[in-house]
């Protein structure tokens, strides 16, 4: 398809103070796939999205980051917002004084054309049906961004921008931590009915729970500020039944977390992961 995007990372390096925290990272995501990063704690994945995105605190060394062929590491911010990246964030900020509502229709007017601004009665509307889908209270509209959030809530509110603002690439940084079972489903069905081929999606989280109700195209294992292993969904099982002690032996690795590298690799980093 015409408007499907091409995501793609290549041989990517990012340190903060100095220390390294990507290693040299590659990963290809296009429209209408699903990819799954997991790994345990320390190992570069929340990095990953915060580089992806622009965070001050990291520092590209190397590599490089486009969206169908536009170079990302040269855009600031609100840039690559514009330009269809989307973060939901695993610590959304609280911001007071800017109600929900506000901020929603701000971002969504700052990725339009001056004099195409969505108006205020068509946004109160598709505002309103998207909280439905989401069961929000519709009160939250009218409060303070984040302000008093359950930590539930706020990542139904993250997913609420995801669906009014369309993004072509979209990252959830661990978007199920903190969510009960009924709060899960419905992120998930919130993600499911944004898939389509004019967008794909970067998911990162520690458990199968998740993509039990969001299949994966592919599933990434990430160690030491890389990839380590690709593989489809059956790779998440076997990581929850079995961990990753399995993976660690397999490739050699004593400590999976960033900037351990006594050990060498028994085969190459960032394997590539099949296709069906």
């Amino acid at each position: 398809m015409a408007n499907s995007p091409k995501f793609t990372i290549d041989g990517l390096k990012a340190t903060i103070e100095g220390k390294e925290i990507l290693k040299g990272l590659s990963i290809e995501i296009k429209g209408g796939e699903v990819h799954a990063v997991m790994g345990p704690n320390g190992t570069g994945k929340s990095t990953l999205a915060s580089t992806i995105m622009g965070h001050p605190k990291y520092e590209v060394t190397d590599g490089s980051i486009t969206l169908d062929g536009e170079d990302i590491l040269e855009m600031g911010v609100d840039e690559r917002a514009r330009a269809g990246l989307f973060l939901a964030m695993q610590y959304p900020s609280e911001i007071a004084g800017v109600t929900n509502a506000d901020f929603l229709r701000s971002a969504i007017n700052a990725r339009r054309e001056e004099g195409q601004e969505i108006s205020l009665i068509k946004f109160i509307r598709l505002m309103e049906a998207k909280m439905k889908e989401l069961e929000m209270n519709p009160e939250f509209a009218h409060r303070y961004l984040n302000e008093g959030f359950s930590g539930g809530e706020k990542k139904r509110n993250e997913i609420l921008q995801m669906l009014l603002l369309e993004p072509r690439l979209v990252i959830l940084d661990e978007i199920d931590s903190g969510l009960d079972i009924d709060a899960l489903r419905i992120v998930a069905t919130g993600v499911n009915a944004m898939r389509s081929e004019d967008r794909g999606f970067l998911i990162i989280t520690h458990y199968q729970r998740l993509l039990n109700y969001i299949k994966p195209d592919f599933v990434h294992v990430m160690m030491q500020g890389r990839i380590v292993k690709s593989g489809g969904p059956e790779l998440a099982e076997r990581l929850e039944n079995e961990g990753y002690d399995w993976v660690k032996e397999e490739l050699g690795i004593v400590d999976e977390t960033v900037g351990q590298d006594t050990e060498e690799f028994k085969i190459p980093m960032n394997t590539t992961a099949p296709k069906y």
